[in-house]
């Protein structure tokens, strides 16, 4: 056992997560320096984590996770906190040359970093509690498993130590909006709610994720619920963590469809005295649930917490037609594009024997012929489009798993061509994944970014970067980076290459088109790196992770 843990100390993806963090730590300036701290000892809190919980299987036992894949503690709990500390350390930067705005939205991602810092803590609390009640684990006080947690309960410690230091601090300079005492509750309650998220995430849906992929899932569902529920109980207009308030509404409502349309059919079942309702209600129930949800409990809330005064659809309408010319055009445009590859790419699926995994990457490629253009010259827009697209996703797939007339199967069936071994019967995860890899750095780029290539993270790393090293690697690669795995070295040295010469075609074409260009070249080759080296070491979702990756270093 301490051979394999040992072995497993020294694993590749362990150690390109760890550069990465102190890369970021590295960073901070003096302002940030506890911040900094905090997340080393998260870091090292969720690898001792992560050590502990894959030597001893006790949490992988009990918890049905996807096969083949590492436990991915230490990537999940790292990557939120580590891109909210970015921006935070690019937000500085305006500070620096005492340019004016950014004030506020210095102190909301801060408090954002610390909350989904304390998202992350609380799962890692959770899995320790879990390995420590776990009796046939303890062994000498000189065991590896002993030392581990020795270590781990150090470092949560010293997190605690940290951020009650630098709440106090910015307490007692008179910088925080709220009191002290509430701050951490605040932090508190977050950190369990996303312990409980976790574990009904994990079983609600086996076989579905990695405690990582699940941990990264649900931390980003409580900081926006969180902060939806904050504006709610404050009705006070701050500053939006990267999404378009309207977007931003309307997503979070559909994703409290499931619960809405559950309840719905119950009571439904209830009241007609049958436990199975025929096929015509549950379709007219799930339905009815999406547009009372979505015609007028969101709007409604909208329009209670920041008086919009004016219903969603009227207002996408409305910017729509704002440049009529422009936006319809490239509304045609990816029509065109998307009809012609479903059809083309679904055809192949039928009848070639085009192995799956290359079919996949040329959707990927297909993203950058979509999103590409309208980055440059339609960004806003852009985002409008990534919120809608996302909220189509979301309903195909609740009527995909419900089997909902009349799209059920036929969702199902064109869905089924396109998976792979990390996707379940349960649900197909792969198009969500490539569809938010592209999005969020482009959500969290909104407001002041001196980077231009920051909200192209997504599309570089998987539309260009994981392509490449995808196909290349599937077609000439020969040395593998590990025996178990299929990465090869022919693959990554492909995708880090073209990622690269991307960017430097790239960054001409922004800069004739107004944006000022500020990227250092030695930066930007390490980012490139560490995210193509991530790519070939981890077993987990890379559509998830290399885009928020890439996005936390491009922004230092």
């Amino acid at each position: 056992m301490a051979g394999g843990a040992h072995k497993e100390l020294c694993s590749g993806e362990r150690a390109v997560v760890l550069l990465f963090v102190f890369r970021v730590a590295l960073s901070v300036p003096s302002s940030l320096f506890l911040h900094g701290s905090a997340l080393c000892l998260l870091s090292l809190a969720a690898l001792f984590v992560e050590i502990s919980v894959e030597s001893s299987n006790v949490s992988l036992q009990r918890f049905k996770t996807r096969p083949g894949a590492s436990s991915g503690i230490l990537l999940g709990a790292s990557t939120l906190p580590s891109v909210m500390l970015s921006r935070l350390i690019q937000i500085s930067r305006v500070l620096s040359i005492h340019e004016n705005g950014a004030e506020a939205e210095l102190a909301y991602l801060e408090m954002q970093y610390w909350t989904v810092s304390a998202c992350c803590l609380g799962v890692l609390v959770f899995f320790l509690y879990l390995q420590a009640t776990s009796r046939k684990n303890w062994g000498s006080p000189f065991s590896l498993f002993t030392r581990e947690m020795s270590c781990t309960y150090l470092c949560v410690l010293l997190y605690m130590v940290t951020c009650y230091f630098c709440f106090k601090l910015k307490s007692d300079a008179g910088k925080m909006h709220c009191w002290f005492g509430s701050n951490i509750w605040y932090l508190i309650s977050h950190g369990a709610a996303t312990a409980v998220l976790i574990q009904h995430i994990l079983q609600k849906f086996p076989s579905c994720s990695s405690i990582g992929e699940a941990l990264l899932v649900s931390a980003g569902m409580v900081l926006c619920f969180g902060d939806m529920l904050t504006h709610t109980l404050a009705k006070v207009h701050t500053v939006s963590f990267g999404f378009m308030l309207q977007v931003q509404g309307e997503l979070l409502g559909l994703l409290l469809v499931p619960m809405c349309f559950k309840l719905t059919v119950q009571i439904w079942g209830y009241c007609r005295n049958t436990s199975t309702p025929r096929k015509i209600e549950i379709t007219t129930l799930f339905y009815t649930s999406i547009i009372v949800m979505l015609s007028f409990l969101m709007p409604a809330w909208m329009n209670f917490v920041h008086n919009f005064g004016v219903h969603p659809l009227l207002w996408v309408i409305n910017f729509v037609f704002t440049s009529p010319l422009e936006r319809l055009a490239l509304c045609s445009y990816w029509i065109c594009i998307i009809g012609i590859s479903v059809f083309r790419f679904y055809n192949i699926s039928k009848q070639s024997k085009t192995e799956r995994i290359l079919l996949r990457k040329y959707y990927h490629l297909v993203a950058v012929l979509l999103f590409v253009p309208a980055l440059i010259f339609q960004p806003s827009f852009l985002d409008l489009a990534f919120g809608t697209a996302l909220m189509v996703f979301l309903l195909l797939e609740m009527i995909r798993v419900w089997e909902i007339w009349p799209l059920g199967k036929m969702v199902h069936q064109f869905m089924n061509a396109f998976t792979d071994h990390r996707d379940s019967d349960v649900l197909i995860v792969s198009h969500f994944s490539l569809l938010l890899g592209c999005a969020l750095p482009k959500w969290m780029s909104s407001g002041f970014n001196d980077r231009p290539l920051a909200p192209f993270a997504g599309i570089l790393s998987l539309g260009i970067g994981d392509t490449m090293a995808s196909m290349v690697g599937h077609k000439y690669g020969v040395l593998r980076w590990s025996k178990a795995g299929k990465k090869t070295v022919e693959g990554t040295a492909a995708g880090i290459t073209s990622v690269w010469v991307a960017c430097y075609i790239l960054l001409p074409l922004l800069a004739s088109s107004g944006y000022i260009l500020s990227q250092h070249w030695g930066s930007l080759l390490i980012a490139v790196t560490l995210s193509g080296l991530l790519e070939a070491y981890t077993a987990q979702l890379d559509n998830a992770f290399i885009p928020l990756v890439f996005y936390s270093l491009l922004c230092l």
